[in-house]
């Protein structure tokens, strides 16, 4: 394994790479899962990334985290890093209903996913992102709008 400039060990694999490796390891309901959330997701907007964090966790992100996604013993978890935040006018939120940030979608076997109402979820965490990317724009970076003249 290569090492980077701070002497890390650099990973040879890529981001989508290892979700792939992921979801071929996960040989039951849970891969297939996996599999279509991803797409959804991906769908979504076509200026996502995928990231590889925490010690083995898909991300997907744009201008911010987006969700991120584990699979359990008996569950495929999707966390929405703003979702308390976020409309969620088809019920898709299911855990950490409590949190002030985050919000959950915990998918057991059998479950249906809601592709449309998925794939609108991540949109309005794009937008959440972007909003709050350009609220924090320092006021230099701003689009000026020139003053109008009254008379």
């Amino acid at each position: 394994m290569k090492r980077d400039q701070n002497s890390r060990p650099k990973d040879p694999m890529n981001p989508s790479e290892h979700i792939d490796q992921l979801i071929a390891k996960l040989t039951d309901w849970r891969g297939k899962t996996f599999a279509s959330i991803r797409k959804s997701i991906l769908a979504a907007d076509r200026e996502i990334i995928e990231e590889w964090k925490w010690m083995g966790s898909p991300v997907w992100s744009r201008d911010g985290i987006i969700v991120l996604a584990n699979a359990h013993k008996d569950k495929v978890k999707l966390t929405f890093s703003h979702g308390a935040s976020l409309p969620d006018p088809d019920k898709l939120f299911n855990a950490g209903l409590g949190g002030k940030m985050w919000r959950a979608i915990d998918i057991f076997e059998g479950d249906k996913i809601n592709e449309r109402a998925l794939k609108n979820l991540v949109r309005a965490a794009v937008d959440y992102n972007q909003i709050k990317l350009k609220k924090k724009a320092p006021a230099g970076t701003r689009a000026k709008v020139p003053k109008s003249k009254t008379r």
